[in-house]
């Protein structure tokens, strides 16, 4: 099958076909692109394989360029599309996965405009004229945003009235697609499993972010509500006080549109030179331009203060890797970003990143010889993900809709065989006392006690068997009592918890592990193939009535050979749900177009 991918902007339009292959994955076989348009023509450029067509043509407006495409893959026999896949940048909370389009799913996206009055009503009218150019095809929006959808409410949340933020006011994060194939490709080249990395992405074109991507999932970016906040980037400001609105208002009397726009259209580097095209700043930095040389110190540090930024908000960091235009093109800013992080333990080589070829979709390593901090390039493939993505979508079966037990699991910890000892005393063995669902898993009859900084937690139970490493399951809230920030993790991903002092009979124990537990249902190959689920996948599980019940986004599906079928949260979120320990509620598999269910990319 052939998969037409749109990627339709407010001056530009990008598109290609993928054709879908079960040894390669998706391959794109045709590239095109409009751009420039002005006085009723544009310019044009098709490429399929040695073929490199361009020109400019009487086509003068993106409505027309996508009316000329049939004609045009016809002309380079691409006449067999079986699905289309668009670019949509904003999806807010409402969208966390590719999505097919109907009427529905249009309206709720067009709802969301005033999140991005800039590039959704572009990323619509394509839709729009899609769907009625090519009716009997499916088609299906992938989000910029999606990605970012695992960002922790911390990270998230603006410090602003509650009515605001029940609004839609709050942070998103964009160029996801972007991200997101970014991570899959360090992963591929590290040849380590995404989940185990830490890998800050630095996407810098006329469009620029940073990603801080842990362990598999975004948990920051530089955007926030809109593309506009974060870096200096083309002709978009950044990061700006709110306090300037008021400012400009009072001192020019310029109106909330009229800020907006410059913010966006006339501020960036165009707004600090003149000129949003970094080439020629460092071309006029270099003659002693003081106005280029000042935007390009002001760009690096931005840039450099994220990195830095992220690395430490993950605690810890594997990897950095520059995409987009100026990130694949530009070792003098690659090298000013990298100067000065030496003390996390990057250190560039200047002579690699000198050479970089990107040839052949290489993913060249430019670090210095000793440098703990892995350091990439690599072109970006936004729309090889959307043809991922839309492809994923369409395959991807309709859960069905039978109820799910859900357990609420109490504070307890994991021990190793030392850890016993250590807490009970030499050659202790636990007491199994009452068997838990899962085959093989029972609580122990003894207790502990956990201690942190501010507080200490009594007759904690101890899960069997023992393990080869300790591990402690905790809710937020009893992290905030104990005076410990834990960290959502999978079970068994451990690299870099915090400690905690386990407190026995017998002695005390300072260990790491410290962890909570993200939600999750186990489930056995049967039960998976009949309810449609695969190991490794997120869905979203609605728990209680219509008017009261709670929808738990991004539960993980936890594939195990003997497994008994259940659905595991914690304390704090089965209070949420109105529900405690031993309550026997059950949830269900989020139905129709709405389901979010995310494949997580094997690597």
């Amino acid at each position: 099958m052939h998969i037409l991918v749109f990627n339709a902007g407010s001056s530009s339009l990008k598109f290609g076909v993928f054709r879908l292959d079960a040894e390669d994955g998706a391959v794109e076989v045709f590239k095109g692109s409009y751009e420039r348009f002005r006085d009723g023509r544009s310019e044009f450029r098709f490429r399929q394989g040695d073929t490199d067509e361009r020109g400019t043509g009487e086509i003068g407006d993106i409505d027309r360029a996508i009316e000329a495409i049939p004609a045009v893959l016809g002309r380079f026999g691409l006449t067999e599309i079986g699905a289309i896949g668009h670019r949509v940048v904003h999806g807010g909370a409402r969208f966390s996965a590719a999505t097919i389009l109907d009427d529905v799913t249009v309206a709720e996206i067009d709802a969301l405009t005033p999140l991005a009055p800039l590039h959704n009503p572009a990323n619509l009218r394509a839709v729009r004229l899609c769907r009625r150019l090519w009716p009997d095809l499916p088609q299906v929006a992938v989000f910029d945003t999606a990605f970012h959808a695992t960002n922790p409410p911390f990270a998230t949340t603006y410090a602003v009235p509650r009515q605001w933020r029940e609004a839609g006011l709050r942070r998103y994060g964009f160029h996801g697609t972007s991200h997101r194939y970014v991570a899959q490709r360090t992963a591929q080249e590290i040849g380590r499993p995404l989940s185990d990395l830490q890998i800050v992405s630095v996407h810098l074109g006329n469009g620029a972010s940073v990603c801080a991507i842990n362990r598999g999932q975004s948990m920051d970016s530089s955007m926030g509500m809109t593309p506009l906040e974060g870096l200096v980037m083309g002709t978009r400001s950044g990061d700006v006080d709110p306090g300037a609105f008021g400012f400009l208002s009072r001192q020019f009397g310029l109106s909330v549109e009229a800020i907006e726009t410059a913010l966006n259209n006339d501020s960036g580097l165009k707004g600090l030179t003149g000129s949003s095209d970094m080439r020629d700043l460092e071309d006029r930095a270099a003659k002693g331009d003081p106005d280029a040389q000042l935007a390009i110190e002001i760009f690096a540090y931005r840039a450099r203060k994220y990195v830095g930024a992220y690395a430490a908000a993950m605690g810890g960091i594997d990897a950095v890797v520059f995409t987009g235009g100026i990130g694949e093109n530009s070792p003098s800013m690659r090298r000013r970003i990298c100067d000065g992080l030496d003390f996390m333990g990057l250190r560039l080589d200047h002579d690699r990143n000198q050479a970089v070829d990107l040839s052949g979709h290489a993913a060249p390593q430019i670090q210095a010889y000793g440098s703990r901090v892995r350091i990439f390039v690599t072109e970006t493939a936004e729309q090889l993900m959307i043809a991922r993505e839309t492809a994923a979508a369409l395959a991807r079966p309709e859960p069905v809709a039978e109820p799910i037990p859900v357990a609420v699991s109490a504070r307890h910890v994991h021990l190793t065989g030392d850890a016993v000892e250590a807490l009970f005393g030499p050659g202790y063995r636990l007491t199994p006392d009452k068997p838990l669902r899962q085959p093989g898993q029972w609580s122990a009859r003894e207790r502990v006690a956990l201690e942190g900084p501010k507080g200490r937690l009594e007759r904690v139970a101890i899960l069997g068997p023992l393990r080869s490493r300790t591990q402690i399951e905790v809710s937020r809230t009893d992290s905030f009592a104990l005076g410990i920030k834990a960290p959502v993790r999978d079970s068994g991903k451990l690299e870099g918890t915090p400690t905690v002092t386990i407190v026995g009979p017998a002695g005390s124990l300072v260990t790491d592990g410290l962890i909570i537990a993200a939600r999750h249902i186990h489930t056995n190959p049967a039960d998976a193939a009949r309810l449609g689920l695969e190991d490794g996948e997120y869905v979203d599980v609605r728990i209680g009535d219509h008017d009261r019940g709670l929808t738990f986004a991004r539960t993980l599906i936890r594939v195990g050979a003997d497994s008994f079928t259940e659905m595991h949260i914690d304390t704090d979120e089965g209070n949420a749900a109105g529900i405690g320990v031993g309550d026997g509620e059950e949830g269900e598999i989020v139905q129709g177009q709405a389901a979010t269910v995310h494949r997580r990319a094997v690597v």
